[in-house]
């Protein structure tokens, strides 16, 4: 049956060459029963992996029913391994989380049995090693006899010709020793059975042959039994791993071991979580620039927005406001449209933050704390509901005063008696809604922010600033005392100033006279300012002349439709009463060229890095995880599974869990989406994920489950069956 000739083996390890045996010639019939016996380190183990083929040798040659193996590869073998040998191990190679049946039945569904064939084959070959009792406990709460009796009873079913047992009374009593001896006994009829042991007086009695090793040779073959006639050798009958069996064990490896499965669970959820948020922000922001688009200037461009100006370039009217708002589309007016696209600068301390200008009287939706403005200098502030100041310092944000700047210039303070909070949305933003009076003066504030400023003085233009002051009287300036010189006789005073304005909305011009002149010695009197840096070329008005400039009607109103579908007609009433409108969405860049361009191509490269990194970091947790199951697969290695069976139950294990994390993900961001779970910032990301996102986000688990056991099952198999157990043992 086997025949070996002059073989030998060899272990490398970091240059260094170590013996197992060397020269070793043996013959082995079936119907015997050998016992290989030695001192430890002698050899007989590696004889007996090499003999189970578990082990590759280096020199010589082993037959195989008078074929030649020198040449086999790893694959050939697997093959030789579930045709012919059946391997008892001293450690037993059991999986603890299965029962007794489930062990057994574990080779027949390697060998592509069918269901119906396995189960009354199982409990016979159970109550054969007296287990029958036992057939639904798990291996893990058995006796070592016990369990000794179970891997018998595993090697048995597999019907091969060979049986090879390592030690298979080493762990055991006296009493479950003979009991094991005497079943091998049973089975070595018609048979092979090769016995690896040290205590040659339990095997004596049943022995054909006893083979003594000693520093890696044999020095003894000794036959104690004529086997009389060899049976006929008949390989062991397997059929294809069938997909029902893949699948079935892939299933039970799922949920055998609790602690894997949640730690696997855990890995999958975050990653399909991960990969999710990151698209959908990127989707959001493509979504929401398709609609908007962007402009350097409008921050607003919906298309429910419309900007106002009149035709004759005046400014409008209350009147006119009031029949804007009597127009069948229009929802509400804003009479200062310029603020819209603008914002204001609250600070108090280490507080601070920018906001949109808003109405009060625009104001929509109910307050999630104090009231509405009553007095000039109060407002509602709308702000983010998971921003620090609503979480941990509203009444910090309530209690007193923020100084209140616009364009850098100060607007005075401002308290904040009304708090609106907002879900964080890229399209929304921090809004400030101030009374009308207050709204009066940042227009002021706008239009000098965007106007430009000419002084024409002693028949030229000069480049100098304005700036109000109740120390000049009306109708005249103050000006730099310096100034004198370019004065015929150096008289300055009575001599005319004009101040020209211009913007995009109205032009101002005030003629004005020199009355006053300071220096750096009454500049206090003459203008009032703090420090005379601060007087550099600037020309002092009076604060009433000087408001003149900027104080005025608005020139730019805006309307906000109730509904775009209806814009054309709107737009036509607005051209009947000599308005000049545009819609906002019009000055908007559309994404399509540029910003969408890029948000696409960040999208695509950002998500495939995120993959890249993620399925690294989750094959490192995987493959930690499945380190712990290397044994488990080795076993199967070493029980005749194929590389392509190991990936394939590994890959159904990794899918199953992966598949239901995926499953357990989706039905916590469906009523999420639909508000059942009060979590509104996972709500607004779900917004914008179809269904074919969720199907390639499940193929790329799909995809990464596959890759992982491939990657996993291939370290499995990269060595020897013994030599990647050993690594584990």
């Amino acid at each position: 049956m086997v025949t070996l000739e002059n073989v030998s083996k060899f272990y490398y390890n970091k240059g260094i060459v170590a013996t197992g045996f060397t020269k070793v010639n043996l013959e082995l019939k079936m119907g015997e029963f050998v016992v290989i016996t030695g001192e430890s380190g002698s050899g007989k183990s590696t004889l007996l992996n090499v003999i189970s083929g578990l082990d590759s040798y280096e020199e010589g040659e082993m037959y195989v029913n008078g074929q030649e193996t020198s040449h086999y590869t790893e694959k050939d073998f697997e093959d030789y391994r579930r045709k012919y040998v059946a391997n008892i191990f001293q450690s037993f190679n059991l999986v603890n989380s299965y029962t007794v049946y489930q062990n057994v039945e574990l080779v027949l569904l390697l060998n592509g049995y069918k269901k119906k064939d396995i189960k009354a084959k199982v409990l016979d070959m159970i109550d054969q090693v007296g287990l029958a009792e036992f057939k639904n406990t798990k291996v893990s709460k058995l006796s070592g006899g016990q369990k000794q009796r179970v891997a018998i009873a595993r090697a048995m079913i597999k019907e091969t010709p060979i049986i090879v047992a390592d030690e298979p009374t080493g762990n055991l009593d006296t009493a479950s020793a003979k009991e094991v001896i005497q079943i091998l006994k049973r089975v070595a009829k018609d048979r092979l059975v090769v016995v690896v042991t040290h205590n040659i007086e339990q095997v004596e009695e049943v022995a054909t042959r006893m083979v003594k090793m000693h520093d890696g040779k044999i020095v003894e073959n000794r036959v104690m039994k004529e086997v009389i006639e060899e049976p006929k050798v008949e390989e062991s009958r397997y059929h294809k791993f069938c997909l029902t069996n893949q699948f079935r064990l892939g299933f039970r490896n799922t949920f055998n071991l609790i602690s894997k499965f949640c730690l696997l669970f855990v890995v999958f959820f975050f990653l399909s979580s991960a990969v999710l948020a990151e698209y959908s922000s990127f989707q959001m922001s493509e979504e929401k620039n398709k609609s908007e688009g962007f402009h350097w200037l409008f921050k607003d461009v919906s298309e429910k927005r419309v900007i106002l100006n009149k035709k004759d370039r005046s400014p409008f009217t209350q009147e006119e406001f009031a029949k804007l708002e009597s127009l069948e589309n229009v929802d509400y007016v804003v009479e200062d449209d310029v603020l819209t696209d603008s914002y204001v600068t609250a600070r108090k301390g280490d507080m601070g933050f920018s906001a949109s200008i808003g109405t009060a009287e625009h104001f929509s939706g109910e307050l999630d704390y104090g009231r509405m403005p009553e007095n000039e200098n109060e407002a509602v502030l709308q702000i983010e509901e998971d921003n620090f100041f609503v979480t941990d310092r509203l009444e910090d944000l309530t209690l007193e005063p923020f100084s209140l700047s616009f364009g850098g210039k100060e607007l005075g303070e401002i308290i904040f008696v009304g708090i609106k909070t907002y879900p964080l949305k890229i399209s929304s933003n921090n809004v400030i809604y101030f009374s009308k009076e207050r709204i009066r003066e940042i227009r002021k504030s706008s239009n000098q922010q965007y106007s430009q400023v000419r002084i024409f003085l002693n028949g030229q233009y000069e480049r100098y600033s304005i700036a109000p002051s109740d120390k000049v009287k009306p109708g005249t300036v103050t000006v730099d005392d310096s100034l004198k010189y370019q004065f015929k006789n150096m008289k300055i005073k009575n001599q005319p100033c004009m101040i020209f304005l211009e913007n995009v909305y109205y032009k101002e011009e005030l003629n004005l006279t020199i009355g006053n002149t300071f220096t750096k010695d009454n500049y206090k009197k003459a203008v009032g300012a703090e420090k005379y840096e601060l007087c550099s070329g600037r020309v002092f008005l009076n604060t009433d002349d000087y408001n003149s400039l900027y104080d005025k009607p608005s020139y730019q109103a805006g309307i906000y439709v109730k509904d775009p579908e209806k814009m054309d007609e709107t737009l036509q009433e607005l051209e009947n009463m000599g308005i000049h409108a545009k819609r906002a969405s019009d000055f908007a860049i559309q994404t399509n060229n540029i910003q969408e361009i890029i948000i696409r191509i960040l999208k695509v490269v950002v998500t495939i890095i995120l993959l890249i990194v993620l399925f690294f970091i989750s094959y490192l947790i995987v493959y930690i995880i499945l380190k712990s199951r290397q044994i488990y697969y080795t076993t199967l290695r070493m029980l005749g599974a194929t590389y392509k069976n190991v990936r394939r139950i590994l890959a159904i294990e990794l899918f199953t869990n992966a598949s239901i994390s995926y499953a357990v993900l989706m039905a916590f961001l469906r009523p999420t989406q639909a508000g059942v779970i009060p979590l509104s910032v996972i709500a607004n990301l779900v917004e914008y994920l179809s269904i074919i996102e969720y199907l390639g986000m499940y193929l790329i688990l799909v995809a990464i489950s596959y890759l992982i056991s491939r990657r996993f099952s291939r370290k499995l198999f990269k060595k020897t069956a013994i030599a990647t157990y050993s690594e584990e043992v």
